[in-house]
Parts: structure tokens; sequence; C-alpha cells
């Protein structure tokens, strides 16, 4: 297929790479004993069940049952889709992504290019356009250098109605990629427009750098809307972006903590005056989508709102939406405004060192949330007090399982004045996960199971085997079948890992249930016969397969269990029974 990435290419990588080293640098985890564990980064948990096998270069969560490679850990991890998991994988270890037919296959990469594009003429029309003059004073007004505005590549869009689209088309761009890439849309006659006209441009970038969407401040004030962004596209999500943070993660190795403000000028004027850590959400109330995200670069979020009723709403929906996602060590703190002040206006009129003393005195999540139920209760009452419990009780239980919530809930009997130490309402204990004896004899239940799950651990066990085995003459059963691709696999690729093994499976019905197997661990790896289990399992599937062309005729004739004898009838039960795999 056209574009596709050749699977010799993904088994290269993924030899390559170092799953460990990959999660360690987003999840911390420790070595308890072959393996490695931590808790889960995809639900929350006290204690660990997370693991990752060095040897398989595989994960498993006990408790959730994620699993995958390091492309499926990215991919989860790092919210990304399989291409630029692999492109992310393939910088790591300094690999070209080859290319069958030249291209890619997602049409929604096609879009890129032309918003590059767009980008490079919005920049070019702030130079040297005959009317950027106007634009050009704008930015002055607010204060911003011209080094500011290179660095957060400030455009304009010139006025006119097809100017942009003109020149993408000129460049060989189809109509319809150029609206799909939201730059331009047709009006209600049908006739092609351009989406920015007579606007101050600045571009959206990916977590990668790449263009992905603009948004747009007007110049002609009695003109609406005030700030305009790129409709949603097949690579723009207003919900899961956020403006700036590609240049903060840039502009920084070492970043500890992110201020989140409500606009594109804040993020660049904040940055005018040496503050390089603000990154703003794009005309949308705080999603899981944005925190999960900051998360992942730093531990501490600051948000910043207005003073006004507006910025408070704004406030307690971001704490609301945060609160599933605090796992101990992550921490949010809320900076709201003098009324009438944005970022932007105050840090001009303060300078850097006074806003920056704002953000160290931001006040905590805790703190935030019983100042706030204080509001709407009398503590100084016997019933208020019991209102206060109530309203808290429903939003810490919004808290992952941890010792930030075990602090929350103890800040709750303080400010309530409680003297009982429970405040949850009794509720069945977890079940502990099985323990991992019981979990391989969920494995042993079919020979043909237990060999897939050797394999998968020791990949190296096909070279025991031939494939012209006698064992994989029958052809009907799927079983067979998914063990005979297996060794021809190993067969051809003497080098696959577990990993690879399971990346050519990806998306498959066979794949998922070779997931389930590749979490089989032996209790004494060092001790365990590997090679002399999968060849009796070899010799029993042998035996069963002789059995069945050795079936007399005279059995088969019989059509009613009353003319077998009790051994008879048993051997055609065990024949019958359906062959799991």
């Amino acid at each position: 297929m056209s574009g596709r990435i050749p699977q010799e290419f993904l088994d290269r990588l993924l030899t390559q790479v170092d799953l460990i080293e990959i999660v360690d640098a987003r999840v911390p985890l420790r070595r308890a004993g072959h393996e490695f564990v931590a808790c889960c980064p995809f639900h929350a948990e006290k204690t660990p069940s997370f693991t990752v096998s060095p040897r398989k270069q595989f994960y498993h969560c006990f408790g959730c049952g994620a699993h995958g490679n390091a492309i499926g850990f990215l991919m989860a991890f790092e919210r990304l889709d399989f291409l630029d998991a692999v492109e992310d994988l393939a910088r790591l270890a300094n690999l070209d992504i080859p290319r069958e037919g030249g291209h890619a296959t997602d049409s929604s990469r096609a879009l890129l290019p032309w918003l590059m594009q767009a980008d490079r003429f919005f920049r070019q029309q702030l130079r040297q356009n005959p009317s950027r003059q106007r634009a050009i004073d704008y930015l002055q007004q607010r204060g911003l250098s011209g080094q500011t505005a290179k660095t957060f590549n400030i455009g304009y869009a010139p006025p006119g109605r097809e100017n942009l689209s003109r020149v993408l088309r000129a460049m060989g761009a189809k109509t319809d990629d150029i609206i799909a890439a939201g730059l331009a849309g047709r009006n209600e006659h049908g006739q092609l427009r351009d989406r920015f006209r007579n606007r101050i441009m600045f571009p959206i970038h990916d977590r990668r750098g790449r263009v992905i969407a603009f948004g747009g401040r007007v110049l002609d004030q009695e003109a609406k809307p005030k700030y305009l962004n790129s409709p949603e596209t097949p690579l723009f999500h207003k919900g899961a972006t956020l403006y700036g943070l590609y240049e903060a993660r840039s502009g920084s190795q070492h970043l500890q903590r992110l201020v989140i403000v409500e606009g594109y000028m804040d993020v660049i004027t904040l940055a005018q005056h040496g503050i390089h850590n603000a990154v703003a959400t794009l005309g949308t109330a705080t999603t899981t989508e944005h925190i999960e995200q900051l998360f992942r670069v730093v531990d501490d979020l600051v948000f910043c709102f207005d003073g006004d009723r507006a910025g408070r709403v704004a406030g307690w929906r971001a704490l609301e939406v945060a609160l599933p996602l605090l796992r101990d060590g992550k921490q949010i703190s809320f900076l709201f405004l003098p009324e009438g002040d944005d970022p932007d206006t105050l840090v001009q009129r303060e300078g850097r060192t006074v806003f920056e003393q704002r953000l160290v005195q931001a006040t905590s999540l805790a703190d935030y949330l019983f100042a706030e139920l204080r509001t709407q209760t009398d503590i100084n009452t016997l019933a208020g007090r019991a209102r206060l419990a109530t309203l808290a009780r429903p939003l810490l239980e919004k808290l992952p399982e941890g010792n930030f919530r075990d602090l929350m809930e103890e800040r709750l009997r303080q400010e309530a004045q409680l003297t009982i130490t429970r405040l949850r309402p009794p509720t069945l204990s977890p079940a502990k996960v099985a323990n991992r004896s019981d979990r391989n004899l969920q494995l042993t239940r079919t020979p043909l199971r237990k060999a897939m799950a050797l394999l998968l651990y020791r990949p190296e066990l096909a070279q025991h085997v031939s494939q012209d085995d006698p064992v994989f003459y029958n052809t009907t059963n799927a079983g067979i079948k998914l063990l005979a691709s297996l060794i021809n696999y190993l067969h051809a690729n003497p080098a696959l890992t577990t990993a690879t093994l399971l990346e050519r499976y990806r998306n498959t019905q066979e794949g998922a249930i070779l997931a389930r197997l590749a979490q089989w661990q032996p209790e004494e790896p060092e001790t365990y016969h590997f090679e002399a289990e999968f060849t009796d399992i070899l010799i029993y599937l042998r035996q069963h397969n002789d059995q069945r062309e050795q079936l007399p005729d005279m059995l088969l004739r019989r059509v009613t269990p009353r003319a077998l004898s009790a051994e008879e009838r048993k051997f055609l039960r065990n024949l019958c029974a359906p062959k799991n795999h």
C-alpha cells in the first residue's frame, strides 16, 4: 500500500529502542526480580501492578489490563496516533522511516504542507505587504519586540477574499485540502473565501512543532469576532490543544511549572517579560486532555484566571476536571487576578518580579476547594459543618487513591471538626489481583496456549521445530494455524523479539490473544526448562493429530452414543471437544 511503513523497519525499530528507558522517562520504574514495576499511569492505584519486561520489551498492567510494546506505550501515554508514535521512536533511534510508495497514507498529513505554507505566507505578509504597517503598529502598541514576534512566528493576513487561497492553489494545493485545513471556506453562494482576513496571525503548533491551526486577532475594531481560531480539522482539536506549549518546551530543558492563561497575547506578553512557561487554552474550558498533556511535561500547574465572576467559574471548572488526575506528586494552584486585569496588562504594569511573586503565592487546590465550599455554608453551626462534609465528599471521591487523597480527607475532618475516622461510605474492599501462579494456571488450560506463551517468552525456541513438522498438518485448527505463523515468522526472522512479534499482529483478533499470552512469566526463569516443556507440548500435539488420522471408520459410522463403549464415548468426547487457543 502506498505510503505504508515496511514491517521490516518496524521490526528493526522495536529491536533498537529500549522500552525500559522509554517508560522510565515518563513513569519512574523500580526493579522487581527480572521485571520492572510501577503504579500504572493509566489508572489510579496504590500498589504497583504495572510491569515492564526487559526481555520481552512488553508492558502489562494486572490492574486495568493495559499492555503493549514501545509503540503502544507512546500511543497510550502521549495520546499519539500510530504514525506519530513510530516517528517519535525513529527520532530516538536516529532512524529514517522508509515509505512504501514514498508518501503517507494518512490523508490528514497531506494538509500539513499547506498549513506550513500558510504560516510562511502570513509571516511574509507582515514583512512585505503594503498594508502591513497597521499590523506592525498594533504589535508595537502591545509592547512586543521583533524578536518576540519572530519567536512566536506572528504573521499578518491582509484584507482580501482569496489572498492565501490563490497562492496555495498556484503551488498545487487542491481546494478541498485548503478547506479541510481550515484555511478557507465557501460562502452562501459557493464562492471560496479565506478564513482569515485583516488579522494578526498566531500559528498553533502541535507537540512536535508542526503548524496545525491558526488564531487571528482583528485589526478592524468593529469586526467580529475579536479572536478567530481555525475550525476543528483532522489535525486540530481545540479541546486537546494548548497554545504556547511547544514554545515553552523548546525554550527550556528543565521546565518545572506551567502557567495556564486564557489568551494568545497573555502567553506572548509574559514571554516578552521573561516568563516563558505560559500556555493558553483556545477559547474552550479546561479539559481532561489539557491537564493530561500538561502533567506529562511538569508536575506543577498554576491556573491564572481573571478575578471576575467568569474567572471564578472557569477556575472551579478546572478544579473539578483536575481532581481525578491529581496523583501523588502532582500539584495545582490557582491565581485570580485583580478585576479588570489579565496577565498581559498586569505584567506590563507590575513587571516580571512582582508577577512571579504572585505565582509563588498562588492558592493551592486544597485551600481553594475548601474556601469555595465555606462560602456555601456556615461552619459555625453543626448543620453547616455537616453540609460542608456533604459538599466535599463527592469531590474528594474523584481523587485517585493515594497520599494526597488521604491528606485531603484529613483536611475535611479538620474543617468540619469531625472526630470520626471514616468519611467514605462502607464499600467492599477491592478485589486483589490474582497472584502470579494463578495467572499461570489460566494459561495452562490448553497445550497450544502454553506453547505460544513459551514462544513469546523465548522466541528462539522456534529454531527447535521445523516448519514442516507434522504438528502443523491440522490446518483446520485456528490455534495450530497461529502457532505455525509464529514459527514461520521466527524462522524467516530469527532476531524477532516478543515486541516485534506482537507488532505484526497489531489490531487483529490473533494479536489480542497473543498479548494475553505474553503476560505469562515463569516463577524462576533461571531454572525453568523452557526447551523441554516446549518439546513435550509438540510431542503431545503430534500424537493428538495421529489419533485423529487413525480414528476407526467403524466409530464414525456409529450414530448413537448407546452403541459406543464407555472408553469409546470418552475418546469421542475428547476428540470433539472445542479446541481453544
